[in-house]
């Protein structure tokens, strides 16, 4: 059969790699003998890991798989996310411990400890109650990154009640979608939060959301399963309110007495519901269990980052998303770490932001996204050079594949040569890290998440669900269940079937391509749905990405495949040249060409994009995520999409002005 047609282009060659120090690996936390335990029996492996946690009614069963594939682990154990993250280390003596450090945008602070989190977090479950809202019951959490987004999630779980976080950089038409699907009886908000200089207000949105538009509208009543608006007072901006369903979290939940029990509950009792987006344009509400998913972010976050009691950890992402879940409330908090939380963005108010808070807070672990690390290489490396990074030990990467350049100027620049990069590929749909290096055992290449970690079952296949050798490319799949799994998506069964597990019999897979190189190591390719068809041969957008980041005028490449009556599909290229790069044409046709010969020279004439556009940005969601789709737009000249999702709506007229004044080739 004809490999072309039937599997993924393997482009890229890298040839670097680095062996963990020797230092590094002798107190590391995971050695290699936690591949041989889960080698050995997956499933002993998995019930050591979760009796890591603290139950209250011991677990007698592991999994369960007789409803495949909705899984069942550990359930008839009972517990409280709650009191894992919190409470366990006041009663365990740790109560004095820092949990957060946080910093505000406009620079106010302000230090935790688990005790004080603890007395917070037992006013806000009361203060929950006495809004009518029990075990069970639906709460939608839209705030800034503030203390109290911690804290209600927290008193979500400790009474028992299912959090729904939306993200603050949300419409109201998207907060009310999320709202209505999960028929959420209360809502958390604040007045606003404070984003690059400047009050975003959020609690108008809410009024939006939760407003009848009218007749002939998608909402012509009002939100009908909210009770209450619970505001927490952010920037002190002035706030419409509506008397009888408005309160201020310091009237409901300040006064309330700091002592209140637990709910215990079952381990598959739904801790939360997180939306994402789906190709029909409704959201999927992917709901995760207590027991298993705790398993999986707190195991994965003490053998991944390799924590220890005097680390300074900071995951950079938002608590909007699965990052912020598993990797700032659950999985750290779980593990007893002291955080780094911060509100603003990087260039706020200088584009030295986030180096100034390493070096205040002697951060030692640093978990951030690629997109921010080609935005810091764009701004030029005499930025991170002016503050002091030495207490830096280990660096993560999250949210979409890295490209190798990107991955040794984070080594060089931020990591001094000296920190261990642990690349993770997961989802908000897999709960915790699925691949990824252990910083000790792993030798590292640049751009590749290396193997499954422990415990994990990964596959790369063709379209007929066979697995590929190594030097070739293919669908990720996951072939075994694992404890931080989604149960499903929220009320529709159906849909969590065919979305995930219809593919390939038997086997997860949830959209994302991969190779095998020489080595059998996993190098994630993106999206399928960003595969191009040139010529009858399928390229990722991510290796051809790569190859342009490569070169040392760009900080960063998005591509994207446009029709083309020839080959079908054509490559083209946006382009964002480096901050201080040198001896860059002024002209964006001779950059065009020579960023197209360095394709060609790399990875051959068949990856060559047509089109190179030189532009300042390229859209990208408040997440980071770049919007691949409205590229296409412009590369096909059609009108541009909804923008309403970007963190600069401006960017797409910015880019097809550049692209009338021909400022590419």
């Amino acid at each position: 059969m004809d490999n072309v047609a039937h599997t993924l282009e393997n482009l890229h060659h890298e040839s670097r790699s680095f062996r963990p120090h020797a230092a590094f690996a002798a107190h590391a936390n995971a050695t290699s003998y936690e591949y041989k335990k889960a080698g050995v029996d997956r499933l002993q492996y998995w019930r050591e890991a979760a009796l890591r946690l603290a139950w209250r009614t011991p677990f007698t069963e592991i999994l369960d798989w007789s409803d495949a594939p909705v899984s069942r682990w550990f359930h008839d154990g009972t517990l409280n996310a709650c009191d894992n993250a919190v409470d366990r280390h006041v009663r365990e003596g740790r109560g004095d411990r820092v949990a957060f450090h946080f910093v505000g945008e406009p620079g106010d602070t302000e230090t935790l400890t688990y005790r004080d989190i603890h007395e917070r977090v037992q006013k806000a479950a009361n203060g929950l109650l006495s809004l009518g809202v029990g075990t069970g019951d639906r709460v939608a959490i839209y705030l800034p990154q503030i203390p109290e987004a911690v804290v209600a999630m927290l008193a979500c779980a400790r009474i028992g009640a299912i959090h729904s976080v939306v993200f603050g950089g949300f419409s109201a038409e998207s907060l009310r979608q999320r709202i209505d699907d999960a028929e959420a009886k209360l809502v958390i908000t604040a007045d606003g939060g404070n984003r690059r200089g400047q009050h975003l207000a959020l609690k108008p949105l809410v009024d939006e959301a939760l407003a009848s538009h009218g007749e002939g509208t998608a909402h012509p009543e009002p939100c009908a399963s909210v009770e209450h608006v619970l505001v927490v007072r952010r920037t002190g901006q002035e706030t419409a309110w509506t008397e009888g369903r408005d309160v201020w979290w310091h009237d409901a939940v300040d006064p309330q007495p700091a002592e209140h029990e637990p709910v215990w509950v079952e381990a598959e009792h739904p801790l939360f519901i997180l939306y994402t987006s789906g190709t029909t344009g409704t959201p999927k509400g992917l709901w995760h269990s207590t027991g298993g998913y705790l398993t999986g972010a707190a195991h994965t976050h003490r053998i991944v980052f390799d924590l220890k009691e005097d680390d300074v950890y900071w995951c950079t992402a938002d608590v909007g998303w699965i990052t912020g879940h598993s990797y700032i409330v659950y999985g750290p908090m779980i593990n007893g770490a002291t955080q780094v939380l911060y509100e603003g963005t990087p260039n706020t108010p200088h584009e030295g932001r986030w180096w100034e808070i390493v070096e205040q807070f002697k951060v030692t672990i640093l978990y951030t996204a690629p997109t921010a690390i080609r935005t810091f290489m764009k701004w030029g490396e005499a930025i991170p050079n002016q503050f002091d990074l030495s207490s830096l030990r280990l660096l993560g990467s999250v949210g979409e594949p890295i490209n190798p350049e990107a991955w040794m100027w984070y080594r060089r620049v931020i990591g001094g040569d000296r920190c261990p990069i642990v690349d993770t590929w997961w989802q908000t749909e897999t709960g915790a890290i699925m691949i990824s290096p252990l910083p000790g055992v792993t030798s590292t290449k640049p751009g590749s998440a290396m193997t499954p970690t422990p415990g994990i079952s990964v596959e790369v296949v063709d379209d007929a669900g066979r697995p590929v050798a190594n030097g070739e490319g293919g669908y990720l799949v996951i072939t075994e269940p694992w404890p931080s799994m989604l149960r499903g998506i929220w009320g529709n069964r159906h849909r969590y079937v065919s979305t995930y597990w219809n593919h390939f019999d038997g086997m997860y897979f949830a959209g994302d391509g991969a190779k095998k190189d020489v080595d059998g190591d996993l190098w994630l390719l993106g999206r399928v749905d960003d595969v191009m068809n040139v010529s009858g041969h399928r390229l990722t957008t991510t290796e051809i990405e790569h190859s342009l980041v490569a070169h040392p005028w760009v900080a960063e490449a998005a591509v994207v495949g446009a029709s083309d009556e020839v080959t079908g599909q054509a490559v083209v290229a946006f382009v964002i040249v480096r901050g201080d790069a040198h001896g860059v044409p002024e002209d964006g046709e001779e950059v065009a060409a020579a960023l197209r010969e360095h394709v060609r020279r790399q990875i051959g004439s068949l990856a060559k994009p047509r089109t190179i556009l030189v532009v300042s940005e390229v859209p990208k969601t408040r997440s980071g995520k770049i919007m691949r789709r409205l590229l296409r737009d412009v590369a096909e000249d059609r009108p541009t999409g909804d923008v309403t999702t970007l963190a600069d709506p401006t960017v797409m007229d910015a880019i097809r002005t550049g692209l009338e004044a021909g400022a590419g080739d």
